[in-house]
């Protein structure tokens, strides 16, 4: 697992890291595009969740008919599993969504008991899921723009703060988001999520073009503005 995600490492003293990359060893599990419900089976009984190793997928939480997402992708832990309805007392409704073949490790109960010799992993897992707190108050920041134009231009860079990359053109985006989901995770309807694109794209902004967005220019000013820290947990390559 310390080979695919070799970030997590860090933190333990280079004379047993690679000890401790022979020895937390964890199963991966690949998972086609659809409902990760249907693969209820294939979720561990305990232990501390999932890393997303490739693959991008999408968490939903509706009450009342709207719906806000999430975006989970490379590097991120998380516990589908769990049922957020039975801690709140809202009238919710869930849903674990894979939009791009996933690859996990599945960092299960076998998975901890070598955890326990390397307390420096379990402190580079806690602040990976520290980091996924922080990239949702980002993204309520984003949502309370007043413009639905906005949102989306600040919501793509924020997206491609950690999966885009650079080339002479522009920085490129390659998540593939429908209207539907990007309407989700800006908090707007589908037909004006279209016609903002639309929008943007007019003005030079953002376009989709080899299923990748391709964003000109720099980042909105109000990201910078939002963004926690000056890099923490960026993944942009030059």
């Amino acid at each position: 697992m310390l080979r695919e995600d070799p970030e997590l490492a860090e933190p333990i003293d280079a004379a047993r890291r690679e000890q401790a990359t022979h020895e937390c060893t964890a199963r991966e599990m690949w998972i086609s595009p659809g409902n990760l419900a249907a693969q209820g089976s294939l979720m561990p009984a305990g232990g501390i969740g999932l890393l997303v190793l490739e693959g991008l997928l999408i968490r939903r939480v509706g009450i009342d008919q709207r719906s806000g997402a999430e975006v989970l992708g490379e590097g991120d832990v998380l516990r589908p599993w769990l049922d957020e309805r039975e801690s709140s007392t809202l009238n919710l409704t869930t849903g674990w969504s894979v939009i791009e073949p996933a690859r996990f490790a599945v960092l299960d109960e076998d998975f901890v008991q070598n955890l326990g010799r390397y307390p420096e992993l379990a402190v580079s897992l806690i602040a990976r899921a520290l980091q996924r707190s922080r990239t949702l108050a980002v993204n309520m920041a984003i949502v309370h723009q007043a413009r639905v134009d906005v949102r989306l231009h600040m919501l793509l860079w924020h997206l491609a703060g950690r999966w885009g990359r650079v080339r002479s053109d522009g920085t490129v985006l390659p998540v593939r988001l429908t209207h539907s989901v990007l309407a989700d995770l800006v908090a707007a309807r589908r037909p004006t999520v279209t016609s903002a694109l639309s929008d943007l794209s007019r003005r030079g902004l953002v376009r989709w073009e080899d299923d990748a967005w391709l964003l000109s220019g720099e980042p909105p000013g109000e990201l910078l503005d939002l963004a926690p820290g000056a890099s923490a947990g960026a993944r942009h390559t030059g």
